[in-house]
């Protein structure tokens, strides 16, 4: 039996193709591409926060005027001077109120079991492609699947197109979100932590509940606000379900007709008289001000949690 000799180093260097192929070494010619993407990505930047500041100037020349005391308190109206924000503006705050109640323990508890407690298998796997992919589908779908599952199907439950069919189909937009921010949350917790628990004999909800939530939390609840601050600007899937665009009175309970302020938005600037469209710049005023609300109480919480720890 003869053993088989090595080959040598010159031998293997010799079967390699040429370095030059497949690395270009010409250091010149990549700094010049670096900085002609650099240059490319400013001027996309600017062109974007260029756009931005032109409609929100246009958006506060024409809607600052009309903010006052009977465009909060006034309902909407046929005669634009006297309408007003107010049906829309308390049916958004009841929806957003179930939305938050319905999407936060059902998308941080998924996100939570699927990260800290279930095994790696084809079902998970299988769950995990569709979450990551129901993060991505247009939000006309679920005002599909909200119109055939909550309107139609459990009517008798949310009593048709109401405030509750439209809380549910926002809580399923955004679920997906939470779901995926609560689990790179947990994943940015340290396994050393996690390591150490068990050392000291406690079990895996105890390690969950004690040591990774409370470093988690704070990325977890910043994702969900975001979430929130979403489906609260969306208007595809509500006018799917049936939200109104003229109610002059308030919702009694979950089950009562609505309005949001995005329709309303809508509703004014579909109409040809420009008065209408001066309310409608000044709905979205109050809108973009609890937009930036919600996510400067997303950006407090995270502060005030982080410095506990």
């Amino acid at each position: 039996m003869t053993m088989q000799e090595p080959q040598t180093s010159a031998g293997n260097l010799s079967s390699l193709p040429d370095a030059g192929s497949l690395f270009n070494i010409n250091i010149k010619f990549r700094y010049r591409l670096d900085r002609i993407f650099q240059v490319a990505t400013i001027v996309a930047i600017s062109i974007a926060i260029l756009v931005l500041v032109v409609l929100l100037v246009d958006v506060l020349i024409d809607g600052l005027p009309r903010l006052n005391w009977s465009f909060f308190t006034n309902f909407p109206s046929r005669r634009p001077a006297d309408a007003g924000i107010l049906s829309s503006l308390v049916g958004t705050v009841w929806v957003m109120g179930i939305v938050a109640l319905v999407s936060f323990p059902l998308g941080v508890g998924a996100g939570i079991f699927l990260e800290e407690f279930s095994e790696d298998n084809w079902i998970t796997q299988a769950i995990e492609i569709n979450i990551n992919n129901l993060a991505g589908v247009p939000s006309i779908i679920y005002g599909l699947l909200g119109l055939q599952v909550f309107v139609r199907i459990m009517e008798p439950i949310t009593g048709g197109r109401s405030i509750l069919s439209g809380a549910l189909t926002l809580a399923l937009l955004i679920l997906p979100i939470i779901i995926v921010s609560t689990r790179e949350a947990l994943r940015s917790v340290p396994d050393s932590l996690r390591l150490a628990g068990f050392a000291l004999g406690a079990t895996r909800w105890e390690v969950v509940l004690n040591h990774v939530m409370p470093l988690a939390f704070p990325g977890i609840l910043t994702g969900t606000i975001l979430a929130l601050s979403r489906a609260i600007g969306e208007t595809a899937p509500l006018i799917m379900i049936g939200a109104l665009t003229f109610i002059s009175f308030l919702p009694e309970g979950p089950q009562s007709p609505f309005t949001v302020l995005p329709i309303q938005v809508f509703n004014w600037v579909s109409r040809p008289q420009a008065e209408f469209h001066v309310n409608s710049a000044a709905a979205i005023i109050v809108l973009m001000a609890v937009l930036l609300l919600m996510n400067s109480t997303a950006i407090f919480l995270r502060n005030k949690f982080q410095q506990r720890l």
